[in-house]
């Protein structure tokens, strides 16, 4: 199924039509806060959020997560969370985590065991068997909520690694349920997924959906030869996208989903009178020929360290560039009580401060640096003033800055440099300079070409990204993943 903008599709039904969609994730789409005497509802951030929380506003349904806070303050909080579909389409059903639980589900499992393993960074893992204890209980727990909202009809979308396990008890629990999953980070090769200990537990907890999705064909290659490795009673069947799996006398179709965003939202935004006075204002503010960006979680597969010493690089050996070129580089807070992160934060500021301390002179230092989330038309304002996007991930499921810059620059000045690690560095390839992030000679010399690119080049490579980024947009994933799932129910109902 194929939609646009402008006409009905699949993550625009209207509410019943075909059963509700119940999304179901780590975090509900809003952070919930204590007030004085009362509780804040803000917007959540992130790209889940991002991508689904407007078609649950266009479809209707139902949302699915932990809320943030203690048992004892969800009890309070309830009737608030009850009162949110009066604003909205569709409605929240909190899961109650303890902080021991999330520490070491979430914390724990998912972010030193799974992330660092599915992003090829094994070596970051801390394989702890009470993480996988509380792995499987709170995945339980997200089962058990789903169930007893669940209603026949509804379709059931899980999301992310945090939440492979949830399949299962929904299985058990309500067997005839429709249940899709997609994986938002990487699925790694045999040779990486080979060093967890629990591999053949998750490969069977993702064979309880009818539908796994991922989001390259890379990630669904290297599912199927987990498969074919770890759990051979597993047998893999099909050819090119039609591919399915036999396990447990049904099937599950195995399908790759890349992810998009709403590009003519950020097209909008951006072309607006007040975002384009902020760029220009930062422009001005900055006052130089070459701005070059950087936008990025606290996140060690970000690859930020790398693109701060090319960025050394290019000063130290052009010094031409010195007072003529800035890297804004936006560091979003995220995951702070892992270990790993903190370290990562010490890490990029200690550089900025040798790099700025090394080359700055009056009224200019080469890398401004803020560490903080900012509002979505500040993002915009950056994305349409910088020349150059450093997108440098060491691996990403698909990495939406990309898409967002591009669909921000209006006057098609901009040149993406995009790691080809990213998941989208097979749709955005014959537009961005594509880069191996490890390799700070080779990214210090594309950082140089794109700033020295002609106009003309500029903007026939953003035309190009521009194209791909507007018809492969967030509704389309949608509308695609829903497509599926239903047919593969079918085909797995009448699997002997």
């Amino acid at each position: 199924m194929r939609s646009n903008h402008g006409s009905a599709s699949a993550s625009e039904a209207a509410p019943g039509a075909a059963g509700r969609l119940v999304v179901v994730s780590n975090r509900l789409p809003v952070v919930v806060a204590r007030e004085g005497d009362g509780w804040r509802f803000e917007p959540g951030s992130g790209g889940l959020v991002t991508a689904l929380e407007p078609v649950l506003e266009r479809r209707g349904g139902l949302w699915i997560g932990w809320p943030g806070i203690s048992p004892e303050a969800l009890a309070e909080v309830r009737p608030h969370l009850a009162d949110f579909a009066a604003d909205h389409r569709f409605h929240l059903e909190a899961v109650p985590l303890t902080e021991r639980e999330h520490e070491l589900y979430y914390a724990g499992f998912a972010n030193e065991v799974l992330w660092p393993l599915f992003h090829d960074l094994q070596t970051r893992c801390t394989f702890v068997p009470d993480y996988w204890e509380a792995f499987q209980a709170v995945n339980r727990r997200f089962g058990e909520v789903v169930a007893a909202a669940w209603r026949p009809g509804d379709l059931v979308w899980v999301h992310d690694y945090h939440l492979i396990g949830v399949g299962e008890t929904l299985r058990a629990r309500v067997p005839g349920a429709r249940l899709g999953f997609f994986l938002h980070i990487p699925f790694p090769p045999p040779d990486i997924f080979a060093k967890l200990p629990w591999r053949r537990e998750i490969l069977e907890g993702l064979l309880a959906y009818d539908l796994v999705g991922f989001q390259t064909g890379r990630d669904r290659r290297n599912f199927a030869a987990c498969l074919r490795a770890f759990l051979p009673e597993a047998p893999v069947r099909g050819r090119g996208r039609s591919q399915h799996v036999v396990h447990a006398g049904r099937q599950v179709r195995i399908l790759y989903f890349p992810i998009g965003i709403d590009a003519r939202a950020f097209s909008d935004l951006a072309g607006s009178a007040s975002v384009a006075a902020r760029a220009a204002q930062l422009r001005a503010d900055l006052g130089v020929e070459n701005l070059a960006l950087g936008v990025d979680r606290l996140d060690y597969t970000k690859g930020v360290p790398f693109k701060l010493e090319a960025v050394r690089r290019l000063l130290s050996e052009r010094p031409e560039y010195r007072q003529r070129f800035t890297l804004v580089q936006l560091m979003v807070p995220s995951r702070e009580e892992v270990p790993g992160y903190q370290q990562q934060k010490e890490e990029v500021e200690r550089q900025v401060g040798e790099i700025n301390g090394a080359f700055a002179e009056p009224g200019w230092v080469p890398i401004q640096y803020l560490f903080r989330s900012v509002p979505r038309d500040e993002l915009a304002a950056l994305y349409r003033a910088a020349d150059v996007c450093l997108a440098t991930s060491l691996k990403d499921g698909m990495n939406l800055v990309a898409k967002e810059y591009c669909a921000c620059q209006v006057e098609r000045r901009g040149v993406l440099v995009l790691s080809e690690f990213a998941g989208a560095a097979g749709q955005l390839e014959r537009g961005a300079l594509l880069i191996n992030p490890y390799d700070i000679v080779g990214l210090a010399a594309r950082i140089h070409d794109a700033c020295q690119m002609p106009a003309e080049e500029r903007r026939l490579r953003m035309s190009m990204l521009q194209r791909n980024v507007a018809s492969e947009h967030v509704y389309r994933w949608v509308d695609d993943f829903l497509a599926a799932l239903p047919a593969a129910a079918g085909a797995a109902s009448g699997a002997g």
